[in-house]
């Protein structure tokens, strides 16, 4: 159809005897329905924070019932309930009260006026956030690919042989030895990432079984070289590394009386890396374009099984700078967990953060922050019930039309099922 008032060369010329018919009228287009990239996202906050408020109104359910006191005053409820309420409302208020202590503020060591007693339970959470942040990234950028990547575990754990080998059995002076220590870290989990990759792109495995396997493979790897004189430390009786030389240390950040280390600065450059990596690079149009639809992608002529490599290569050297964190930072020997379970919780917090640089950042801390608290909040409640929470807050921020439906919030267009494509695919 031409524009109006404009003639086309050809225009179709009135035939006689016949009619021609008028152009038809042009589509009606539906009003704006008010939803623009800011009410989308302001949609998207207000959710997860329902999703987040929710998690702890059901978690406060749970300290109550689990809380023996409560218990007790339930068994004459219709008699006297303000019993009940009353000591459930200090339990839940007890366990929270801990819960923020442990991992924002606590004004009892803050009454010390040091430096420690004021930032002792930040420290803490950004302490426990930097491995869950880079793993995170780790897993949420091969999501981007269209690769689900629960290797984790593997590839901390190489990383953390391969970092830990070059601080015990290299010896140089500290700015060298540290770069080296943890571009071998990186070089660990990449190659063990990179090797699922690469099976995925020749024989088409599925890199959830591959990785599952090499998870399997990384740490009885690790069990063996533990009962290895040479990585065994002395005198040969307990499966533990030696320690790693006092000058690859990652130096902390708020000084020795505290453990938040430099590992922290790492992730936060790994988290700019690869929002960098996925909006602007050429490299990550091709790896976002794989994720989104990989026939298309090899249609366009991009090499799909060459982006596979590549991404998991990437991936575990993201994961290898979790091990680094770890054997660097907060420990100072390699033992057999080494990872503690941060290749597995790093999915968590990959969905949490909807497979985005940023996103990831902000969901490593909450999780840092929920495990620094849990230390603290387990003299309340059991710790098994900080688990409870953390499984809560995902399986709701997960599944947001269960919260827009129990809110009764009305989805604007692209804010629920768009947004979190946008989310994930760019």
């Amino acid at each position: 159809m031409t524009d109006s008032g404009a003639v086309a060369d050809d225009a179709p010329q009135e035939v006689p005897g016949t009619a021609v018919e008028a152009p038809a009228d042009p589509p009606v287009v539906p009003p704006d329905s008010g939803s623009s990239p800011r009410s989308t996202v302001g949609g998207t906050i207000l959710v997860t924070l329902l999703a987040f408020v929710t998690a702890l109104a059901i978690g406060a359910i749970l300290i109550a019932v689990s809380d023996q006191s409560t218990r007790d005053a339930s068994s004459y409820f219709f008699s006297y309930p303000w019993d009940t309420f009353s000591r459930a409302g200090s339990a839940i208020g007890n366990a929270y009260k801990a819960l923020f202590e442990g991992a924002i503020y606590n004004p009892h060591t803050a009454a010390n006026h040091t430096a420690a007693g004021y930032l002792g339970p930040i420290s803490e959470t950004l302490v426990n956030a930097t491995p869950l942040i880079v793993g995170g990234l780790s897993v949420g950028l091969a999501f981007r690919a269209g690769l689900f990547n629960i290797g984790g575990q593997g590839q901390i754990i190489m990383g953390a042989i391969f970092a830990g080998y070059v601080g015990f059995h290299w010896h140089m002076s500290a700015p060298f030895h540290v770069i080296l220590a943890i571009l071998a870290g990186m070089l660990g989990g990449g190659l063990w990432g990179g090797l699922a990759g690469l099976l995925k792109a020749r024989t088409g495995a599925h890199e959830v079984i591959t990785t599952i396997m090499l998870n399997y493979i990384a740490f009885f790897t690790l069990a063996y070289l533990l009962s290895v004189r040479g990585f065994q430390a002395p005198p040969y009786g307990q499966a533990i590394s030696n320690p790693v030389d006092g000058n690859v240390h990652l130096w902390p950040l708020l000084g020795s009386s505290m453990r938040v280390h430099a590992g922290l600065l790492l992730a936060l450059g790994a988290s700019a890396f690869v929002w960098w990596l996925l909006k602007y690079s050429t490299l990550g149009f091709k790896l976002r374009a794989v994720g989104a639809n990989p026939f298309a992608a090899r249609t366009a002529g991009m090499g799909v099984e060459n982006s596979y490599v590549t991404v998991m290569f990437i991936a575990g050297a993201l994961c290898g700078l979790a091990g680094v964190s770890q054997i660097l930072g907060t420990n100072t020997q390699i033992t057999g967990d080494i990872d503690a379970g941060i290749g597995f919780d790093a999915i968590t917090v990959a969905l949490l953060g909807r497979a985005n640089a940023v996103g990831i950042v902000f969901a490593g801390l909450l999780f840092g922050a929920l495990h620094a608290g849990g230390s603290t909040m387990q003299a309340y409640t059991p710790i098994d019930l900080v688990q409870v929470l953390q499984s809560l807050i995902v399986l709701f921020i997960a599944a947001p039309a269960v919260i827009r439906a129990l809110y009764r919030i009305k989805a604007t267009t692209g804010s629920s099922g768009a947004a979190l494509a946008k989310g994930w695919n760019g």
